[in-house]
């Protein structure tokens, strides 16, 4: 039996009925838990380094105990996407529109860079659509390689995006 590893996935959708896919992917995301899933609220985002006329997003972040590896978590959260729609990373422009997207922020203490998963998220400290729904379910959260816990990565994020506007605390 493995160990199980408390994770932080973000997820985002900017096509099609954006709630309900990112429904579906908590519920999908749900049969690799241990216990339940908790949910950070829904925001809306401007889309941020993306092709133009890209419509916003939804972002949430959950949190997830599994007793998955990183690397099969990574291959199951692919899955997910591709199964909801999202086009094969072979065949998908950098940033294009997306029906959904699940990147995984935080990986217990684990501390990984490899051509296919950086954890923690290399970008996660520079992302207000990240931070915010992170700060949600976990404020005190210092991911590894930070000094700072994440309430305060994001008072002092540096990044030019609008900040997220906060649409539904349960979802």
């Amino acid at each position: 039996m493995s160990a199980v590893t408390r994770t932080y996935l973000a997820l985002g959708s900017n096509l099609g009925d954006r709630r309900a896919l990112l429904a579906a992917a908590r519920e999908e995301l749900q049969k690799l838990a241990s216990q339940p899933i908790e949910s950070a609220a829904l925001y809306e985002t401007a889309p941020w380094d993306c092709p133009p006329d890209s419509p916003p997003f939804l972002n949430t972040v959950l949190q997830l105990d599994t007793e998955l590896p990183p690397m099969d978590l990574l291959a199951r959260t692919q899955a997910i996407e591709e199964q909801l729609g999202r086009a094969a990373p072979a065949t998908r422009g950098r940033n294009a529109p997306r029906p959904i997207d699940i990147d995984l922020l935080v990986y217990g203490d684990r501390v990984m860079t490899s051509p296919e998963l950086n954890l923690p998220h290399p970008r996660l400290h520079e992302r207000l659509f990240v931070l915010y729904p992170l700060r949600d379910l976990a404020p005190t959260l210092i991911p590894p390689t930070h000094a700072n816990p994440v309430s305060i990565l994001l008072e002092i994020c540096e990044s030019i995006e609008t900040p997220p506007v906060r649409l539904a605390d349960s979802w």
